[in-house]
């Protein structure tokens, strides 16, 4: 039987991942209704069915078990998952309420990794210790590399596009564009999907481990991933207009080919980054991608202003929801 706490984590899990949906809605319908190829309650559908469906495609879990080996193992317990699930849905919803478009994946890394921490000073022991370095240095790591690749693609693929499509008439090829941005963008709810359910997975697997509901993290339940995903759809038919403006308007105009090509950028960036089980952030990627087509048209296009603001919001993300995660376990630590 599955313990009281294990149930309330799991369903804390399942929220955040909810929360996390609609929280990063916008990087998936941002250019799309911005471009009015789609309404919004049409794109937050199409982004949501295109969510579910990398369910089907995304079996090794590689993003999972990046995150479930975040904190070693000896300084997982119920507590420190549940102080961090608390700190990250926290944050999450905070940056959600202002519109600024944090990543919710190193939201919940950074909340856990920080209540893991908390747990080995209780214990006595190096808080810097009850992190796996090299995963967290990996985390960290992108993101700087997330939105610079996502950029160079995205400028990359632009050039290419305007070469191709230069010699067409404006009205024939915008046209095609509009159809071809159904496209990108259920490549993007694709590979957002397959990215961030997957962060949620690995928390509900360690869950289980902790609570003794299983042995080891090896083999996954099907009902986890499945419950994940359409977790992580139906938060995303929920929309979060208020980061919608921020990431379609805010940063740079976005016409429809642009759009495809910062999308096509985006998927593209994700499907690398899951090949090689990188948690990156779905935010970072696409805002770096919107940058790119910003570019390609002339440096001053980019509101660099709104841009750096952004920046403050991904550095300070981590530490913010570590510390908040720290705080957290201390509370539940001494209450429970």
């Amino acid at each position: 039987m599955m313990s009281t706490l294990l149930v309330v984590v799991i369903v804390l899990a399942i929220a955040f991942d909810y929360i996390n949906g609609f929280h990063d809605a916008a990087n998936s319908i941002a250019t799309v209704v911005s471009t009015k190829v789609l309404t919004p309650a049409m794109a937050v559908l199409w982004a949501a069915i295109f969510n579910f469906a990398a369910y089907f495609y995304f079996t090794d879990h590689k993003v999972a078990n990046t995150i479930a080996k975040t904190v070693l193992e000896e300084y997982i317990t119920l507590e420190v998952i549940f102080a961090g699930l608390l700190a990250a849905i926290g944050w999450n919803l905070f940056t959600w309420y202002y519109g600024v478009p944090s990543s919710s994946s190193h939201t919940l890394i950074g909340g856990f990794a920080g209540s893991g921490m908390a747990y080995a000073f209780i214990l006595g022991a190096d808080p810097i210790h009850a992190i796996n370095i090299d995963a967290t240095l990996k985390i960290i790591a992108f993101i700087v590399f997330a939105p610079i690749i996502g950029m160079t693609i995205s400028i990359i693929i632009t050039l290419i596009v305007i070469n191709l499509a230069k010699n067409s008439r404006p009205s024939v090829a915008e046209k095609w564009f509009k159809v071809l941005q159904l496209v990108s963008s259920a490549a993007l709810s694709f590979a957002h999907g397959g990215n961030d359910a997957q962060k949620v997975m690995g928390i509900i697997l360690v869950a289980m481990v902790a609570g003794g509901y299983m042995q080891n993290t090896e083999h996954m339940p099907e009902w986890i991933p499945l419950t994940c995903y359409a977790a992580i759809a139906a938060g995303t038919m929920s929309g979060g207009w208020k980061i919608v403006k921020t990431m379609g308007t805010k940063i740079t105009k976005v016409t429809p080919l642009e759009g495809v090509c910062a999308e096509s950028a985006g998927a593209v960036t994700l499907g690398i980054t899951e090949h090689f089980g990188i948690p990156a952030s779905t935010t970072h990627t696409i805002t770096g991608a919107i940058i790119g087509v910003g570019v390609v048209k002339r440096v001053s296009a980019v509101r660099w202003g709104v841009t750096i603001s952004l920046l403050w919001a991904w550095v300070l993300t981590i530490p913010v929801s570590a510390l908040l995660g720290a705080l957290s376990l201390v509370i539940v630590h001494y209450l429970l």
